[in-house]
């Protein structure tokens, strides 16, 4: 689990409620008329912009993965792949198939050695999975940063709302309070849902993807080399070009 985004969500809500508990009742806080401007002013910007598809498979990916580490990063995984190469050097191809392997996509990559697929096969199965996998993630980025672009915009359409509504009730000092409410509270709320929830988890799943286009092609260039029949050394050293110059450095010191 990736324990950042968790942490700062539930430091940043801390702060907020901090704040309230200091100057006043959480009650104060609360508007039924704020919360249906952002939340349906957002659903519906949201609807008009993405179609269903990409909102059913984008908006849970975007959580899961917001909240979710790789099981092997980048060293972990060229670590693995010169283990195999050394089995499939050894052994053959076949003796794969009583390989464990933790990561999803190299286990997909050992299959299709174990199961003696041809190179252009591999090739073109994994990266159409790659590819795939990071438009899904993209799109949950893209939802994400939607929200959180409109949420203060919103914010700012229930203000004006409340505003005209309190303008035109002047004679009614009764009325003022409920539309001041809706004014502060809903440009409040938008501020919220943006810059603490939305627009993060945006630049959380970018930085995903980032990761996870880099150690899936990694995986993809690694089995290829296994297919090639490479040794354990040249594939290792081929693959640390994938690496940052600190860990590159910090691999071969341990090598």
């Amino acid at each position: 689990m990736d324990f950042a985004t968790a942490v700062g969500l539930v430091f940043g809500f801390g702060v907020v409620f901090t704040l309230i508990a200091m100057g006043g009742s959480f009650s104060l806080y609360y508007d039924i008329h704020a919360v249906i401007v952002i939340g349906g002013g957002c659903t519906a910007a949201t609807i008009i912009r993405f179609p269903f598809s990409a909102l059913m498979h984008g908006l849970p990916m975007g959580i899961k993965f917001a909240f979710k580490m790789r099981s092997m990063n980048p060293r972990d995984l060229i670590d693995e792949i010169t283990k195999i190469a050394d089995t499939v050097r050894k052994t053959g191809p076949t003796s794969l198939e009583n390989v464990q392997v933790d990561d999803p996509f190299l286990a997909q990559g050992v299959r299709y050695l174990a199961d003696g697929y041809d190179r252009d096969f591999i090739r073109d199965a994994m990266e159409r999975d790659r590819d795939n996998f990071l438009q899904r993630l993209d799109e949950g980025q893209k939802i994400y940063r939607h929200v959180g672009d409109a949420a203060p915009a919103w914010g700012m359409i229930g203000t004006l709302v409340g505003m005209v509504q309190m303008f035109a009730n002047m004679d009614d000092p009764s009325k003022l309070g409920p539309f001041m409410a809706i004014s502060l509270l809903a440009t409040l709320y938008g501020a919220l849902v943006g810059n603490l929830i939305c627009l993060p988890l945006a630049d959380k799943l970018h930085l995903k993807l980032e990761e996870e286009d880099i150690s899936r092609t990694l995986i993809i260039d690694g089995v290829l080399q296994i297919r090639d029949s490479k040794s354990p050394t040249i594939v290792r050293e081929m693959l640390m070009a994938y690496l940052s110059d600190h860990d590159r450095h910090s691999m071969a010191e341990a090598a």
